[in-house]
């Protein structure tokens, strides 16, 4: 199968960029199902490389996409107040230990002066840019806030992400259900009073 390549994303070092190499993906799930003790030609094991590869490819699509990609659509409506989505689902993989982290993201900013905004769904779908590499949670919500203040120039922007990490619940110290809960405030969200304003909207039921 082709190598699948995608644009070149401006946020991380050149020598980061390569493109997905599904052949090889499957041979190192194969080693690793070796490496445990198990048989990967076992009945039930055999596809179980071919699987993982294509699953991997998905889950970290966001390797190949930028920002740009999705914060294409813009509005100039006028609107000066802030536009807030929350909720937003969130599925990622520990950059540790390759396991996934899970929660909601919130995700609100405030227009620029010419008031123009993007669509809802683009939000949502920058999350997911970041969510599908291998991360953490801190820079990813850091990340989201800085590419919105970059292609969209709002006044302001917040970010607050709230994760559960199976790298937590799984092994170490296993207490599952504990959440990670991160923040990044940029511009006029920086205000305190701005600021308690998106957080009590964000904490409303």
């Amino acid at each position: 199968m082709a190598e699948q390549r995608g644009p070149r994303r401006t946020d991380v070092p050149d020598q980061a960029l390569r493109p997905f190499d599904e052949a090889r993906a499957e041979a190192a799930v194969r080693e690793l199902l070796i490496a445990i003790g198990e048989d990967p030609d076992r009945e039930g094991l055999r596809d179980t490389p071919r699987r993982v590869a294509r699953a991997y490819r998905e889950m970290f699509a966001g390797l190949w996409q930028r920002p740009e990609d999705v914060l294409t659509t813009t509005f100039d409506l006028g609107h000066d107040e802030m536009v807030l989505v929350k909720d937003i689902e969130v599925f990622s993989m520990c950059e540790h230990h390759l396991v996934p982290f899970h929660g909601v993201a919130h995700v609100g900013y405030v227009p620029s002066e010419e008031g123009r905004i993007t669509g809802l769904s683009k939000l949502a779908r920058l999350v997911e840019v970041y969510a599908r590499r291998p991360q953490v949670q801190e820079r990813m919500t850091s990340q989201i806030a800085d590419a919105l203040m970059r292609i969209l120039q709002p006044r302001g922007v917040i970010v607050v992400v709230e994760c559960e990490h199976l790298c937590m619940s799984m092994r170490g110290i296993r207490k599952p259900g504990s959440k990670t809960i991160t923040s990044a405030v940029r511009g006029q969200l920086r205000d305190s009073t701005t600021r308690a304003e998106a957080m009590s909207l964000i904490l409303e039921d």
